[in-house]
């Protein structure tokens, strides 16, 4: 049996630290906990704002604000650079380099935000790593997002609300207890929204399904 290793990825996208002090201290929680933090290029700076090291910064450095870098190098943090042509993003790196490294829990900070291709891409980034087994989840201010791929289990509050969005041309077996619109071996089509806007109707939410890939975003707004 693998050993749970834990590991945050902060990337460069919106981490909003001071929406609420829950957030605040949700991601405080997050980073104690972690047994491997990894920064992509200029999530770095988010670190330096909450007082902790990365165990490693990866990337192109083409967006990391000098003086940053420079704190993180005399804190004797290893950085590993890439050249700014390449085929691969920085969060895509992390990934990998944290996947190389055993983790078994992958939990993605600052992967959203004004970059519409950047946020499209770290979320279809999240089915890669599902297949490999490693349980992977984006986190922001406002949602948390992550995949299905057999079956997935929610605590949550009623009334919080989640939706599910076919990742693949049907979903089949789609069997939902918990959410206040259940469904008992059902297919969801791509493009079909059905799953939009289901919410908590008690404090867990069981989603399996028999193919296909789902993706679950539960909404904090």
């Amino acid at each position: 049996m693998n050993t749970l290793m834990n590991c945050i990825v902060i990337a460069g996208g919106r981490l909003d630290p001071a929406r609420t002090r829950t957030w605040h201290r949700h991601i405080h929680r997050l980073l104690k906990t972690a047994d491997l933090i990894v920064a992509a290029d200029s999530g770095a700076g988010h670190l330096k704002k909450t007082g902790y090291l990365p165990h490693v910064i990866v990337g192109d450095l083409d967006s990391i604000d000098p003086d940053t870098l420079t704190f993180f190098q005399k804190s004797k943090v290893l950085i590993q650079s890439y050249p700014s042509r390449k085929n691969r993003t920085d969060m895509e790196l992390c990934l990998d380099y944290a996947q190389d490294r055993g983790a078994t829990h992958i939990t993605m900070l600052a992967a959203t935000g004004t970059r519409l291709d950047h946020t499209l891409a770290n979320i279809l980034l999240l089915a890669p790593l599902a297949d490999a087994g490693i349980h992977v989840r984006i986190m922001d201010a406002h949602n948390e997002i992550c995949l299905v791929k057999d079956r997935l289990e929610l605590s949550g509050n009623p009334g919080d609300l989640v939706s599910l969005i076919p990742l693949t041309p049907t979903v089949t077996g789609v069997t939902l207890t918990g959410l206040s619109y259940p469904l008992k071996d059902h297919t969801l089509k791509m493009g079909a929204t059905l799953g939009i806007s289901n919410f908590f109707s008690g404090s867990v939410a069981q989603i399996s399904i028999r193919s296909g890939t789902l993706l679950v975003i539960r909404s904090m707004d």
